[in-house]
């Protein structure tokens, strides 16, 4: 199959050379020309450093040539994936299936990014989420990893399990297309959340307990905007919350491990040097869960810090002395 995956990221790298290694045609498409032409000549990306780009992966500046491809895969960050959508539809094959691997909710609307390409695309092109537990560096390292293809439309979604699926990277299929999408955007939060305990110096049981409580209160937004329960228990949901906030490899986790020390938030977000989509994605959830009425403490305390001023420390202090709860909501009804 001919395959176009657009955005040079790390991200979209590895998983271009993963559907190379499947026998498949692919091409990996850079938004700038210097950054093509770079790639083409060292045939490594710095993000993916000691990774070599085969000669048989084609490298371009020039969207156009998508109009070959069955499947189009867009890697770029959240904030770009509308401009993408946009760029790539006179170009893309009829019937041709469009993967979405980034992961956030688009700021202003607060559309889920699946939802924000077939704004872009129209109808004649079925969607598909891919997300779960996946940093872009050990994918690339050919590291075992696991993740769910989510569609409305199964074939759409078994097709991408075929291209995806080999004996180092297993794809499951859900038709539950909010809970993944929303689990992949919000686990990002809560992954800076966890960085800044980090940084603050608290140990274990904190961040086990910002993380169970964090997935609490992903699961109880997604679910009241049409996710399934199960859905945050899985792989798009408790997965990529435990990798995104325990490991290195993440940038939303080191950004906050740079709040906790100090570093205002701006700055810690430049001092990574790459997007951190948590740090965006806490104001569209608090936007979503004020529109439903959701209730999302850790969210709100992300939000006050990162955007109103309020000290990582204060913020521990509101969250460790709201009013007393009861874990399960449902519990004694």
């Amino acid at each position: 199959m001919n395959i176009t995956v657009l955005g040079s990221g790390g991200w979209g790298t590895a998983l271009a050379l993963l559907l190379l290694e499947n026998g498949h045609k692919v091409r990996l498409w850079s938004y700038r020309a210097e950054e093509c032409a770079l790639l083409q000549s060292s045939r490594e990306n710095p993000l993916l450093s000691g990774v070599a780009l085969p000669e048989t992966l084609e490298i371009t500046a020039d969207i156009a040539q998508a109009g070959d491809s069955g499947l189009v895969v867009l890697a770029t960050p959240s904030f770009a994936v509308r401009t993408t959508a946009r760029q790539v539809k006179p170009y893309l094959a009829p019937g041709a299936v469009i993967v979405s691997v980034s992961k956030g909710v688009e700021k202003d609307t607060s559309l889920t990014l699946t939802e924000v390409i077939a704004q872009e695309v129209g109808e004649d092109h079925p969607i598909v989420a891919l997300s779960g537990p996946s940093h872009a560096e050990e994918v690339g390292r050919k590291v075992p990893t696991v993740v769910v293809s989510a569609s409305k439309d199964e074939p759409s979604a078994k097709m991408v399990q075929d291209a995806f699926m080999n004996q180092r990277f297993r794809v499951y299929t859900t038709d539950d297309v909010v809970g993944v999408e929303l689990g992949a955007a919000l686990k990002n939060v809560i992954a800076l959340c966890a960085g800044v305990c980090d940084g603050l110096g608290y140990g274990d049981n904190t961040k086990a307990a910002l993380m169970t409580r964090g997935l609490t209160e992903i699961a109880r937004l997604g679910e009241a905007l049409g996710g399934r329960k199960e859905t945050f228990a899985g792989l798009a949901g408790l997965g990529d919350l435990i990798v995104t906030c325990t490991s290195m490899h993440s940038r939303n986790r080191r950004c906050g491990i740079l709040i906790g020390k100090g570093t205002p938030p701006e700055q810690a977000v430049k001092e990574i040097g790459m997007v951190v989509e948590g740090y965006y994605a806490a104001a569209n959830a608090k936007a979503l869960a004020d529109k439903v009425g959701v209730e999302m403490p850790i969210t709100q305390a992300a939000c006050q810090v990162l955007y109103e001023g309020k000290t990582p420390q204060e913020a521990m202090v509101a969250l460790m002395t709201r009013d007393k709860k009861n874990e399960s909501e449902e519990s004694w009804v």
